[in-house]
């Protein structure tokens, strides 16, 4: 996993990992805005992963960026290392920059704008903008 450089304008795919279903948003760093692509939602993760891979083919993305949840007080717990995981995974599958991002409280904002239904994806929203935000305070 990369550390958050400042990133030239950018396109990024971002990811609300879950065991059921991984959100996914698309974003541009210019703007600092993002947008929902969907759920993906499959039996294995051979399947995720060609559905990502789709994603990517599609977006072509310059960097990936993933929610990481934590305790409220900032303790790892075992939803920290299964993305953290699926961080090292993406990185080493698609050859690109992946940056973490701590997700605590994003699925309850997300469910404060949307149905159920949506929260993972408009939780991958929230991730990206909040990347972008760091993003643009660090620079």
């Amino acid at each position: 996993m990369t550390q958050a450089p400042a990133l030239r304008p950018a396109i990024c795919l971002a990811f609300d990992f879950g065991e059921v279903r991984i959100g996914v948003a698309v974003g541009n760093s210019l703007t600092g805005s993002a947008q929902s692509l969907g759920i993906i939602q499959a039996p294995d993760n051979a399947t995720r992963f060609s559905r990502i891979a789709d994603f990517i083919k599609q977006w072509q993305p310059d960097a990936l960026v993933v929610g990481v949840p934590r305790h409220p007080d900032g303790a790892p717990h075992e939803m920290t290392l299964r993305c953290e995981k699926f961080s090292r995974q993406l990185e080493g599958r698609f050859a690109k920059p992946v940056f973490c991002v701590d997700e605590r409280y994003t699925s309850v904002e997300a469910s404060s704008r949307v149905t159920r239904k949506q929260v993972d994806d408009v939780a991958a929203c929230i991730i990206l903008e909040q990347f972008f935000s760091q993003q643009s305070s660090t620079s």
